[in-house]
């Protein structure tokens, strides 16, 4: 730990978190977080790319899980060697320089989580509106539950870990239904892997943004990571949260796809918004098809609470650490950020105006992604400047694993920046700018508080 790492854990224990989350709570945030939007609203993004085709769509959802895995493999590492609230940006910060690690806070903080909660959120409003047949009720419904659960996690990290285990189990429902009826009632005549893609469209061209719109719906994995200073034992419970959730993750994303194609083909799940609702009415009926909606509202809900429980703390830290305004790094009553949350819930909204889930899904992941890959390269910097170490986990076939974790995460990076077509490029490059905007903050805020220390010194 750097020598100023250690100043500020010291001055960080004044009022500490309280280490109430055990290893439920950390992997059903894994899981909740994870298993939200992506698996009932991406299939629609992934078919349309693909041409109507589904070949390419089903090899894609493995290579992600398997993207995904093995970067969870690989992050566990550094995660239970610097258990401390913060997450990614403390990892970075310790492995690259407080410079860098206050760039990845930020770049969660006003670009990553709010993009993400915003996204989850327009689905959410799009179908409540669809539900209860007023179109007119997207917009309030999209930004009352964003405020509705950043309100909730105010009230203590307690509540929010019991409405992410309930609406974690509840989540299930749903899913286990259409997977099952799904089977049961399906023709099964509809094609699964062949063939590839569409007409005039080329497998190498579109796999990597395939990558990036799945890797969405596997994307929350990191993020408990950022309850580690909340945890009873993070050494212990981190890794088997972050693994476990995602090797269960991956047999759902699978199993759940093949189900819709047994039911529709992938050129219909190409023309729903919610092609999970789409194949519940199917099966079910319209009755029948409304309330599983109802249980992927209640996922989706889930989802969002895994981000504002986690994304907050991330605020908080920099709060913290005075490189954002010292009011973001206070607890309430409750012993939570409170602050941290309802701005980052304000931001949230603001971004959900936008209405539009896959330019914001694809924004976050690419920012996200980007920081993903230093954390990797981290994983193996470390083994050498820091050799001692402890480190309760280790990542199994090492160097291999973390290798394929830096090379999936390059190729979704370079691919979404320079091969993804002008439109993604653009986004790519705001995304950029965005994060590189933390610069001149961070240097205004490291010269505001080097001048009152400075006057307290004469004082």
């Amino acid at each position: 730990m750097t020598k100023l790492g250690e100043e500020r854990n010291m001055n960080m224990q004044d009022k500490q978190l309280q280490k109430n989350l055990g290893a439920a709570a950390a992997l059903s945030t894994v899981v909740g977080m994870v298993i939200g939007g992506g698996v009932f609203f991406k299939p629609q993004a992934v078919y349309e790319l693909t041409g109507g085709e589904p070949g390419l769509g089903m090899i894609a959802w493995v290579i992600a899980g398997i993207m995904t895995i093995t970067a969870g493999l690989t992050a566990a590492e550094v995660s239970a060697a610097i258990p401390k609230t913060g997450g990614m940006m403390v990892y970075i910060e310790e492995i690259y320089g407080e410079k860098l690690g206050f760039l990845t806070g930020w770049m969660q903080s006003v670009l990553f989580f709010p993009a993400t909660i915003a996204a989850i959120s327009v689905m959410f409003g799009q179908q409540s509106a669809i539900l209860l047949g007023n179109e007119n009720l997207v917009i309030p419904m999209t930004v009352g539950v964003i405020l509705l659960v950043g309100g909730l996690n105010t009230l203590g990290s307690k509540t929010s870990g019991a409405i992410q285990t309930i609406s974690t189990v509840c989540k299930l429902i749903p899913l286990v239904l259409i997977m099952v009826f799904g089977f049961i009632s399906g023709s099964g005549n509809n094609s699964i892997t062949t063939p590839l893609v569409g007409e005039g469209i080329s497998a190498t061209s579109v796999i990597g943004q395939l990558l990036v719109a799945i890797l969405f719906a596997y994307d929350g994995w990191i993020n408990v990571g950022t309850l580690a200073g909340e945890m009873k034992d993070p050494g212990k419970d981190l890794p088997k949260a972050i693994i476990g959730g995602l090797s269960l993750v991956m047999a759902v994303y699978v199993v759940i796809n093949l189900a819709y194609l047994w039911v529709l083909p992938a050129s219909e799940l190409a023309k729903y918004a919610s092609p999970a609702s789409a194949v519940a009415t199917e099966i079910f009926g319209p009755i029948g098809g409304k309330i599983i909606t109802m249980g992927i509202l209640i996922s989706v809900f889930g989802c969002i609470n895994g981000y504002l429980l986690t994304g907050p703390r991330i605020i908080y830290t920099l709060g913290q650490q005075k490189t954002l305004p010292e009011f973001l790094g206070k607890l309430n009553k409750y012993d939570v950020p409170a602050n941290a949350t309802m701005v980052m819930a304000s931001l949230s909204a603001l971004y959900a105006l936008s209405g539009q889930f896959n330019l914001l899904s694809d924004l976050s992941m690419f920012a996200i992604w980007s920081f993903y890959v230093l954390t990797f390269v981290g994983v193996i910097k470390m083994r050498k400047t820091m050799p001692n170490l402890h480190r309760p986990y280790k990542v199994p076939f090492y160097p291999v694993i973390p290798l394929i974790a830096i090379a999936g995460g390059l190729f979704v990076v370079i691919n979404q920046l320079l091969f993804a077509g002008p439109k993604n490029t653009m986004m790519s490059l705001g995304g950029v700018v965005v994060t590189l905007i933390g610069l001149p903050i961070y240097n205004y805020m490291m010269k505001k508080n080097q001048k009152e220390k400075d006057i307290k010194r004469v004082a």
